[in-house]
Formats: structure tokens, C-alpha cells, sequence
């Protein structure tokens, strides 16, 4: 490597304490050592103070509220002093030389302003959850994945330009914080990375997948496979997505297509399910959006 920059590695804890040591001690292995860590826990139930003596090389910091995924790791990026912020989940393991191949990708070609690596299942680490992405139809709401589910193989350990990066392991150039500012914090949890990733490339910058730089991820460890919670936010966030990312007739289309078909169809999933829980979270996060319409608004920018 020609160049070692600092790395500020960051993640967030809420009441998975258990994840999150499993990923310092991952950390621990890695082979690029010039790092510095961040765990920001979200107002967390449970003590971090386990954490804190255990892993005396981390940087903690303890938010009074939980301020969801964008939240927590604004909170890191504004204390991190690295060249590159790595936004890392805490339910992911790492292989020891994952940094190297990512750090290279990103000091190769100075447009870069996000990179993501490889993810794959932790309980099946032969098979692909991410390997980049073709992007959201606009229309639609709906996102293309690269590889998703697919049997890994030799195609997928190269690095190629992709249109949106996973936030499970996401690396920002601070530059393009710098210019753009940090991620929306509106969306609590889920497509705040991906309304961070249409703004990075409306300011000019590329985002690229590294195949070469591996992380196994516990896929939905924190907030279960299905939930109240996960399908309220899901849905609220797509639609908040779509409305801040498009003008004119492809937004009204596109609110058009959600409540006149994608809305009743989910209406009647849930319904034939009897899955009553998740169907009052559907409709919820739904007519959220007929209610709010200030969901423009984004933090503030990184000071030098």
C-alpha cells in the first residue's frame, strides 16, 4: 500500500452488546492498524460499561436518546478525525486484510466518495448478500441488488462502479461530508444510506462496490427478520425516499403507484397472513406520509 490513511471505523450499539463484542474482537484481527474506533450506543437498556473494560482502545460515545442508524453515526463523524469514515454494522464479523483492498480502491481515484465491501451471510459466508447494486426505480420504489443470494465466485471479487452502497459496510470520504453534509436523520432506520447515496452523486461523486474486501454480516440481528418495527419503517421510509428524490410527474407517479398498488397488495399479503401486527405497521407507516411534508430537512455540515 502507497498510502496508510486514518480510518475511523464506526458503529452502533442498541442493546446488542453481545454483536458488538464479537465485532471489536474481529476488529482486533484486522491487519491495517492505523484506525481508530468509534461505538456510539443508542441510549441502550443494557450497560456498555462491559464494553468500555474490555476494549480500552475504543472510542465510546453514549447518546442521552436513541437517534436511530443516520443519528449515531452523524454523532461518530463529527468527532472522527479520519480521512475516511468506515460505517460498519455491529452484527458484522471482518476478515483480517478486509481494510486494505477498500482503503486502495478509495486513494485510486480521488471520485470516489463511497465504497462498499463484499457482504455475505455470516451463517452461510459462500453466499452473497451484497455485491453492489443497479439502484431504486423511481418509480417503483423498488431496488435492483447485485448478487443478492447468489453463490459467490471469482466475478465478484472485482471492484466496479455501483449505483447505491449497503450501509452495513459503508466507507465515506470525508470530503464529500464536507461538502454535501451528513445523512438525514429523519429516516430512523433504513434508506437513510441509500438517500445519502443519491445525494453523493448529485454532487458529482462515484460510488464503487470492493470485491476484494470481505465482511460476513448477521443479517437483521437487532431488529428481528419480521417485525412491527422493521415493516413500519420500511414502508414510511420508501415512500419519504421516494418524494425527496423525485420532481414533477415521476413523483406523482410514483406516490400514485404505491397507495393505488403497492399499498392494497400489502393490505391483502398481511391480511392473508393474519399477520395483524405487521399490517396496523404497514398501514402506519403509509398514511405517515399523507400527514408530514417537512422531510427536506438534513443536518448540518462537518467544520474542519
Amino acid at each position: 500500500m502507497k498510502t496508510s490513511p486514518l480510518i475511523s471505523i464506526i458503529t452502533v450499539n442498541y442493546n446488542g452488546l453481545v454483536h458488538t463484542e464479537a465485532f471489536l474482537n474481529s476488529l482486533r484481527e484486522i491487519t491495517y492498524r492505523n484506525i481508530e474506533i468509534f461505538v456510539v450506543d443508542n441510549a441502550s437498556s443494557e450497560s456498555i460499561e462491559p464494553l468500555k473494560k474490555s476494549f480500552p482502545e475504543v472510542l465510546f460515545i453514549e447518546s442521552k436518546e436513541n437517534l436511530g442508524f443516520a443519528g449515531g453515526n452523524n454523532l461518530a463523524m463529527q468527532a472522527a478525525k479520519g480521512k475516511y469514515f468506515f460505517l460498519l454494522n455491529n452484527d458484522t464479523e471482518l476478515e483480517k486484510g478486509f481494510l486494505e483492498p477498500i482503503v486502495n480502491l478509495m486513494e485510486s481515484n480521488e471520485n470516489i466518495g463511497i465504497a462498499s465491501s463484499k457482504l455475505v451471510y455470516y451463517t452461510m459466508p459462500d453466499v452473497l448478500q451484497f455485491a453492489g447494486s443497479k439502484g431504486i426505480n423511481m418509480y417503483t420504489g423498488r431496488g435492483f441488488a447485485i448478487g443478492h443470494k447468489e453463490k459467490d465466485k471469482l466475478e465478484f471479487d472485482q471492484s466496479y462502479r455501483t449505483q447505491l452502497a449497503h450501509g452495513a459496510a459503508m466507507m465515506i470520504s470525508r470530503k464529500v461530508v464536507e461538502k454535501i453534509g451528513l445523512m438525514a436523520e429523519l429516516y430512523f432506520l433504513y434508506y437513510e444510506e441509500t438517500d445519502f447515496c443519491e445525494r453523493v452523486k448529485r454532487a458529482g461523486f462515484e460510488i464503487w462496490y470492493c470485491g476484494a474486501s470481505k465482511v460476513l454480516h448477521k443479517e437483521s440481528m437487532s431488529v428481528g427478520k419480521e417485525s412491527p418495527m422493521k415493516t413500519y419503517y420500511l414502508t414510511r421510509n420508501r415512500l419519504i425516499f421516494t418524494r425527496r428524490n423525485t420532481q414533477g410527474v415521476q413523483r406523482i407517479m410514483a406516490v400514485l403507484f404505491f397507495y393505488f398498488i403497492s399499498f392494497p397488495k400489502g393490505i391483502f399479503k398481511y391480511l392473508l397472513k393474519k399477520e395483524y401486527k405487521l399490517l396496523d405497521a404497514f398501514v402506519n407507516g403509509a398514511v405517515w406520509n399523507l400527514t408530514n411534508f417537512n422531510i427536506y430537512q438534513n443536518t448540518g455540515l462537518i467544520i474542519k
